[in-house]
């Protein structure tokens, strides 16, 4: 007999033969047959009282632990990382651009032929879809921040490279990863794509976390067939949209305009669709957003958030398509978000500056400090005032490693005109943006760093007084330093600024907004 199983108490047939029964019943007085009919429906009752608490409780844990034991983790925050107080959670979850399963297969073809996306050789590993939720401890406001996949970032720890498109930093990790481990004689395929898997994971909160300046507490990535099967599993989702579209040869989201309920491949048409869109990536994001608020509503709808053996009928789509950080229970943090109410939901893009093409490739150039300071305000973080009464006094040392001729001066100028005495300026080996200070400027380096978007850091290499900072590949002028009038030198183009969309508020169960 197994744990979850209750064995009901046998109960004996006594009876006989007519004679023996006739005898009993002469020889047993009614006060004993009371009492021991009594005995025996009490241990009938006693055993389906246990009975209902082991299904209740012992079978129900259980469930939940093979719920809870059946994702893939990934250790990809980091145990040393920074985490956010007094309860909030900062959540960033990716949609991961692959064709293939977890341990590296191509998915089978009937599967890729709903995706409408190509075969297994498509995609690569990019993450295309990217949003940080902030959730408060008391849960009164969600704010979900979107990033455009083609944000043009600072990346670290990856060969080669010292920026790159947001969306990449996954794949060109995972894929330096493996050569790497090829080179020490790893063969195994599967163990080199769990492998290079985990490092671009590692890589891509690494590099959210660098750019948004907040931590980061819990992470999770769904596959492309991932978004398919949640639609499916829901019987499709609801959509409105503003326009009609036809975006056959990419897509296959051929839409009217207005609300409408779209099957599973037709809901993955409509997240992944750019082509044709007034705002091209930038309205792939409140498509996102769209679909996220329909899937909420969805699973409100049906009290699926709030229902064990409900949530459960999820547990083969998440098992197969989701990955998360150690230690989230995701069982848990799904009731107690349905047990909420109806939570209100701001939906963001994070603002992008203007449109560029480096090496060949068409990217988002954005405002890191800018970035930072939003996502701060929006998800109500204090930020520890460096800002001084005195006029800096440290004298401010500027090397150009951007490759680019004139950025040393060009940052020179606009510190001097907010009040910080200027120092060298030079052209050095190209690298990533950074500050160091020596003896005595930590106070200004602070400052400094809150207006370049960067963290400050005490270097014995920087003299006394002094504060270095190295304008890097990944650089870009904070806004507040441009004057208005020369705004026009720092675009490359005539194309006006990009329109990230106003913020979007919603609450979890409320109606689906209508996109473009």
């Amino acid at each position: 007999m197994n744990d979850d199983t209750v064995e009901l108490p046998k109960i004996t047939d006594t009876r006989g033969t007519g004679h023996r029964r006739a005898a009993h019943r002469r020889a047993d007085p009614k006060p004993h047959r009371a009492r021991k009919a009594a005995k025996i429906a009490m241990r009938v009752l006693t055993s389906i009282a246990a009975l209902a608490v082991l299904s209740g409780t012992g079978f129900a844990w259980s469930a939940k632990t093979e719920f809870d034991n059946g994702f893939t983790h990934t250790d990809a925050i980091g145990k040393d990382a920074p985490r956010s107080l007094g309860g909030d959670l900062n959540i960033l979850l990716i949609g991961l651009d692959t064709r293939k399963d977890l341990d590296g297969n191509d998915l089978p073809k009937a599967i890729l032929d709903q995706l409408h996306a190509g075969d297994g050789d498509n995609g690569g590993y990019n993450a295309n879809s990217l949003i940080l939720l902030h959730i408060p401890a008391d849960m009164h406001k969600i704010v979900a921040f979107s990033i455009p996949r083609d944000d043009y970032v600072a990346v670290s720890g990856i060969p080669g490279y010292d920026h790159a498109k947001i969306k990449e930093a996954y794949g060109l990790k995972k894929a330096a990863t493996e050569t790497k481990l090829e080179n020490s004689g790893m063969k195994d395929k599967v163990a080199l794509e769990r492998a290079g898997r985990e490092a671009g994971r590692a890589s891509i909160v690494q590099t959210v976390r660098n750019l948004v300046g907040v931590p980061i507490d819990r992470f999770a990535e769904i596959s492309l067939v991932g978004f398919y099967d949640l639609a499916d599993k829901l019987g499709g989702v609801d959509v409105c949209l503003n326009h009609a579209v036809d975006d056959s040869y990419y897509s296959g989201a051929v839409f009217p305009a207005g609300p409408q309920h779209l099957d599973a491949a037709n809901a993955l048409s409509f997240v992944r669709q750019r082509h044709g869109l007034e705002n091209g990536d930038l309205d792939r994001t409140h498509r996102q957003q769209a679909f996220l608020t329909s899937v909420a509503k969805s699973l409100k709808d049906t009290g699926t958030l709030t229902n064990f053996s409900k949530l459960s009928g999820l547990m083969d789509v998440a098992h197969r398509d989701i990955v998360l950080s150690d230690g989230w229970n995701l069982l848990d943090f799904a009731r107690d978000l349905g047990s909420a109410g109806s939570i209100s939901v701001e939906f963001r893009t994070l603002p992008v500056l203007r449109y560029d093409n480096i090496d060949g490739q068409d990217v988002n150039i954005v405002d890191p400090a800018a970035i930072k300071k939003e996502v701060r305000a929006a998800f109500g973080i204090e930020t520890t005032p460096t800002t001084s009464t005195r006029t800096p006094t440290s004298i401010v040392d500027v090397h150009n490693a951007s490759g680019y001729s004139g950025r040393a001066a060009q940052l020179s100028t606009a510190l001097t005109k907010r009040g910080y005495p200027a120092g060298s300026t030079t052209t050095v080996t190209r690298a990533i943006s950074t500050i160091t200070y020596g003896t005595g400027a930590e106070t200004d380096a602070a400052q400094l760093g809150d207006i370049l978007g960067l963290t400050a850091t005490a270097s014995p290499n920087v003299e006394p007084g002094h504060i270095t900072v190295v304008v890097g590949t990944d650089f870009t002028m904070p806004t507040e330093l441009v004057p208005t009038t020369s705004a026009s030198a720092t675009t490359t183009s005539a194309t006006p600024a990009p329109d990230a969309g106003k913020p979007v508020a919603t609450t979890i169960g409320s109606s689906v907004p209508c996109v473009n």
